[in-house]
């Protein structure tokens, strides 16, 4: 346990609605919900509006929309989430190279294996104490200033602690917890309030009439470890005194990569469950190759009818991220597969991650049959009659452009057409407008980013035709 409270805790504030808000001017104040839009979609994130109406992250959506109807409902927007994330982890790691993410919105800092470790290391305590303020204050200021924001930081001699600190901050605050106070700032908090204990967990605690920190303080190990294990009773007890020895650990390797989707409908026929699994396989293949990664295990996840869930796995002879071999093993799971009564989930995964990849010749085999295939595909497309044209789907909060009115977002579609609000991060609440959903003139579009890009050199003194004024 550490005397300075050196390791800090940034949790970003409703981080993906507050993106939502930051990057669409008329949602700004106002209550947004960011999850599954379907039947069985649940909450990811809500703005502090909405949570004032009881909205809360994992609630189902259907719930979420009987206590705030009036909320804007948005789709997740990952890569935008993912570009202002980097943004944050890069101003952590300007303060330490020990950072250890925790999600996209979420890490602890090491502040004395950082540049200012030697200052803390010499100073005195108050002193100490002062500079970790300032770092944080300069952190949050930071983060507003390049994205427009907010965070919240907890300061303290442990990761346990600072995390408390951080929840204590919430929203746009900053707590520091002086060490030697664990006991005192623990005590009257809920069980769950410590890391590792979850319902179940306490509902075994509230049996044995423990149901505050205190409580499993002043019971002791022993009790602890005969009520849950000896590894985890005794973990809870050390941590229901403060005492927390585990280090921060930059930048923790992900064990494996995965992507899965919930149906509103159960899946009852084969043919539409394989296609389900190939999408997915090309999803999970994308994401690989963006974390320059391949795996030598393809996963296979079905929840069926009755939630009873399934898992296979097929081990390759090497590392790949070939998308035609794990979309092939992938399928190859799924036809072992028993959906009699239908399927509500299916995810595809990729185990045992390498920095590298084994190309072989079973891949090269299977792109080569890929490719033959796509030509005989074409070949019997051309003799046929023209086919019909598949309408596009346009998702709440998709960012979009339009060949004349510029960016936008969709605000909703149905019947055949589209509605889109024009206007960026740095522009005020823009015009409405409804276009049929076939439209050429309107496209998907990357996001903008937060702020507003700083002009080019020399082109301050330019007007639209590129005249000087």
């Amino acid at each position: 346990m550490r005397s300075l409270p050196s390791i800090i805790h940034l949790d970003m504030d409703a981080f993906f609605a507050a993106v939502e808000q930051a990057s669409k001017p008329s949602l700004r104040g106002k209550p947004v919900i960011v999850g599954g839009l379907g039947g069985r979609g649940v909450v990811s994130t809500a703005s502090y509006e909405a949570r004032r109406f009881g909205v809360h992250s994992a609630m189902p959506m259907a719930q979420a929309r009987r206590l705030c109807p009036n909320a804007a409902f948005l789709t997740g927007r990952f890569e935008a989430y993912r570009q202002n994330s980097e943004i944050v982890m890069g101003l952590l790691r300007q303060l330490s190279p020990l950072v250890q993410p925790l999600s996209l919105d979420e890490a602890f800092v090491d502040l004395e294996a950082g540049p200012y470790g030697p200052v803390l290391s010499e100073a005195d305590h108050e002193t100490g104490e002062r500079l970790v303020l300032a770092l944080a204050e300069d952190l949050r200021a930071d983060i507003r200033r390049l994205t427009g924001l907010t965070g919240s930081v907890g300061a303290a001699g442990s990761k346990l602690m600072a995390k408390i600190a951080s929840e204590q901050a919430k929203p746009d605050g900053l707590v520091l917890i002086e060490p030697g106070e664990e006991r005192a700032v623990l005590g009257p908090m809920p069980v769950r309030a410590l890391p590792g204990i979850g319902p179940a967990t306490e509902q075994v605690l509230r049996r044995a009439g423990l149901s505050t920190v205190a409580d499993l303080a002043d019971a002791g190990e022993a009790e602890l470890v005969q009520l849950l294990g000896r590894a985890h009773g005794a973990g809870v007890f050390h941590m229901s005194t403060g005492l927390d020895e585990r280090p921060v650990v930059a930048d923790q390797d992900a064990k494996s990569v995965s992507v899965e989707d919930t149906y509103e409908v159960d899946l009852a026929d084969r043919d539409r469950v394989l296609r389900e699994v190939e999408a997915l396989a090309g999803r999970c293949v994308r994401r690989l190759r963006a974390a320059g990664r391949s795996g030598r295990t393809v996963v296979l996840k079905v929840r069926r009818f009755d939630f009873s869930t399934l898992t296979r796995s097929e081990t390759l002879g090497g590392p790949t991220d070939d998308e035609a071999v794990i979309t092939a093993t992938a399928r190859r799971l799924a036809e072992q597969v028993d959906i009699t009564g239908g399927v509500r989930l299916l995810g595809v995964g990729v185990a045992q991650l390498a920095d590298y990849t084994q190309e072989d010749l079973f891949a090269q085999a299977l792109r080569e049959e890929a490719a033959e295939h796509a030509e005989v595909v074409e070949a019997a497309v051309a003799e046929e009659e023209p086919q019909e044209v598949v309408v596009r789907r346009w998702m709440p909060g998709q960012d979009v452009r339009h060949a004349e009115l510029g960016p936008g977002w969709v605000q909703g579609s149905g019947v055949g057409r589209v509605t889109v609000r024009f206007e960026t991060p740095w522009s005020g609440p823009g015009r409405v407008r409804t276009f049929a959903v076939d439209d050429p003139a309107l496209e998907p579009a990357r996001p903008l980013p937060l702020r507003e890009p700083e002009p080019a050199s020399g082109d301050e003194n330019l007007d639209g035709d590129g005249e000087g004024v």
